[in-house]
């Protein structure tokens, strides 16, 4: 059917939802937007969908979330039996038409006889994946769009292990959702029915309390943070996000009563008007968190993404002014604290493990050598690192301890399955804390890690292909780099290089080994000087990424390093850096 057919299939539906119809008429004379809108179904993958909210088959509306919750109904009636009773957690954030995805979700898993458990209000991403396992649900869904911008939103599922789907589970689960046809012909049951039969249950408290109580679990040294938790000066900003309840209570949980928030920013906003972007990883996030941050005083600023799953930090420099840490510094942090703290304490476990992606910094696999502790590497994605932990808790063989992305996503403590600020919120004011008493903040104590382990610098490079061309470039682009390899960065040579998807590493020499890693769609590149580069199209945006990893003698020889192979890469591309 052509995007034209779709869109008069839409136009002409007697009980289309009367603000998508209206929208639908706006459109009637941009026919680039219609054929952007109805030419192909929003993509389901393994990182569940995400869209920009209107109507058509390629948007987040009422009828692609019933779509696919559809699926979702479909493949658990085909793989669980009676098991599916036990239903599905669904929570969301403070996106534009969250609450409703949210219970449109409700109405059609109770069609199918599956209760839903729906909080009462937004809730943060790690907070669902708590719920699935302390629930017993079989599946969650997560209503939201992370950190992208306020016209998207987001439908994410998760396995009952409380991570998101494995892989051979989503790909199973995608093919139902493929298979629903008809979006507008999808039946729901009324939410006064779902409540009456007991297939819509509203949660809240009782799981908050829950999850509370193991987020005490996450500090270590609690005499430290008696002593030192009211004088820190944290300034907290939700970026108008689902953080702000449970950040509060945590922090104040854990002994931390010197902390402030961004006023302009503490109120759940979809539309995140003090925001270029509510995401963490950009700088300009933390405009007005400097500006409070100055005006009290504060030791380090914190801010959350929408969904509470991203956290960043910024930290104050000699000079008085704040500096945003990258997500790898972060984690170095906190990595470092945790092993020093337990090591001390004489807890450090002998079977410890930590865990990060590929892409994330060899800094961390450093510390972990230090204090004798494993590093294992993940594809990116943190259900793999939620699939390590899992395998883990079953054989016994690892004790987790630490888990992170440099995409700023942080674990200490696997009661949860996925990325948790609120978590990581609760750690680094302890880490603050920690070097606040020896007379030194966040800074002093990564110049400290570098002295220690080497300078260590990343950067990920991102470029955005658009449109229904987008994707074929990016295949392309990634065709080019396995049909020509390249033997050089920026002059230095090619040691070797990991094909993730074709599962082998090829040396310079021409030696081919087999990997043992699930199949994704990434090259990595070992330089001869110690660094590495990778390339990956990303799975929830139009973008394929470049990361690079250097190690120096010096700050500026890494830095130095880094302005060569963004070159290199820039030449690769065609794309300035």
């Amino acid at each position: 059917m052509s995007f034209q057919n779709t869109y008069e299939q839409w136009k002409k539906e007697e009980s289309l939802d009367k603000e998508l119809k209206a929208e639908l008429e706006s459109l009637l004379n941009n026919e680039a937007e219609l054929e952007d809108a109805f030419s192909k179904p929003l993509e389901f993958g393994t990182a569940g969908m995400r869209g920009i909210l209107g109507p058509g088959i390629n948007r987040m509306n009422i009828y692609t979330v019933r779509q696919a919750t559809e699926g979702l109904a479909r493949f658990m009636e085909s793989t669980s039996g009676a098991s599916k009773s036990r239903g599905v957690a669904i929570a969301y954030d403070s996106r534009h038409k969250s609450p409703e995805f949210a219970l449109e979700a409700a109405k059609t898993l109770a069609n199918h006889g599956i209760p839903s458990y729906v909080f009462e209000s937004l809730r943060p991403t790690p907070e669902l994946s708590f719920a699935v396992r302390h629930l017993n649900a079989l599946t969650g869904i997560m209503i939201t769009a992370s950190h992208n911008p306020a016209n998207y939103n987001g439908y994410k599922v998760y396995g009952e292990s409380g991570g998101q789907m494995a892989p051979k589970d989503a790909d199973a689960l995608t093919s139902y959702v493929r298979a629903v046809e008809n979006p507008l012909q999808i039946d729901v049951l009324p939410e006064d029915e779902a409540k009456e039969k007991g297939l819509l249950q509203i949660i809240g408290e009782e799981v908050d309390n829950a999850y509370l109580q193991e987020i005490d679990t996450v500090t270590i040294n609690r005499e430290l943070v008696r002593e030192e938790g009211k004088d820190l000066k944290l300034v907290f900003t939700p970026l108008h996000g689902a953080g702000k309840m449970l950040g509060e209570k945590a922090l104040e949980q854990a002994g931390f009563t010197g902390f402030s928030f961004v006023p302009e920013q503490s109120v759940a906003d979809p539309d995140f008007t003090t925001v270029e972007s509510p995401n963490p990883e950009e700088h300009s996030a933390f405009e007005y968190a400097i500006a409070t941050g100055e005006k009290e005083g504060a030791d380090l600023l914190v801010a959350t993404d929408p969904d509470a799953d991203r956290m960043g930090v910024a930290v104050k420099m000699p000079d008085e002014t704040y500096k945003v840490l990258s997500g790898n510094q972060i984690g170095a942090l906190m990595q470092d604290y945790i092993l020093k703290a337990r090591q001390e304490a004489r807890t450090l476990p002998e079977n410890a493990v930590v865990l990060k992606s590929i892409v994330s910094s060899e800094l961390s696999t450093a510390i972990a050598e230090k204090y004798n502790t494993k590093m294992v590497d993940v594809l990116t994605g943190f259900k793999f690192i939620a699939e390590k932990i899992q395998a883990y808790q079953e054989d016994g063989s690892q004790t987790f301890l630490f888990g992170f992305e440099e995409s700023y996503g942080y674990l200490v403590k696997p009661f949860v399955r996925d990325k948790d600020a609120i978590q990581a919120l609760v750690l680094i004011a302890e880490v603050a804390a920690y070097y606040k008493q020896k007379g030194e903040n966040l800074y002093d104590a990564l110049g400290d890690i570098f002295e220690e382990y080497g300078y260590f610098q990343e950067k990920t490079i991102s470029i955005t292909m658009s449109g229904l061309e987008g994707s074929a470039k990016i295949a392309a682009l990634m065709k080019q780099l396995r049909e020509e390899p390249p033997t050089t960065f920026g002059g230095a040579n090619v040691v070797s290089t990991e094909d993730y998807k074709l599962q082998e590493k090829v040396y310079a020499d021409g030696t081919v080994t087999t990997m043992n890693t699930p199949s994704s769609d990434v090259l990595k590149y070992f330089l001869e000087d110690d660094s590495w580069i990778a390339a990956r199209p990303s799975g929830t945006e139009p973008k394929i990424k470049f990361y690079i990893g250097v190690k120096a003698g010096s700050d500026e020889a890494a830095e130095e390093k880094i302005k060569v192979y963004s070159a290199a890469i820039s030449e690769i591309t065609n794309v300035t850096n």
